[in-house]
């Protein structure tokens, strides 16, 4: 298990590997901004504090270097969050 850990609220979840992060947010009752859940608008763009993420796709939003699309990114190890 992964855990996922929001530095703002001090909120930690426990979630699969792989599992999409807007989508993990949304079931615990975070609910972050977003638009298109496909990358594509970057409405749902996070600062990425520490940990691994990866993108089945690449989004086509422009990101920062310390930055994330929610809707579209998975935790590949703890990952803390700007939330």
């Amino acid at each position: 298990m992964i855990i996922l850990s929001l530095q703002k609220s001090q909120r930690q979840f426990s979630l699969k590997k792989k599992s999409i992060l807007l989508k993990e947010l949304e079931k615990q009752g975070v609910f972050p901004e977003y638009q298109c859940r496909a990358g594509f608008c970057g409405a749902c763009r996070t600062k990425l504090i520490q940990g691994k993420i990866s993108y089945s796709n690449p989004p086509l939003a422009y990101v920062q270097k310390d930055e994330i699309l929610l809707c579209c990114a998975s935790a590949e190890s703890d990952v803390l969050l700007d939330l």
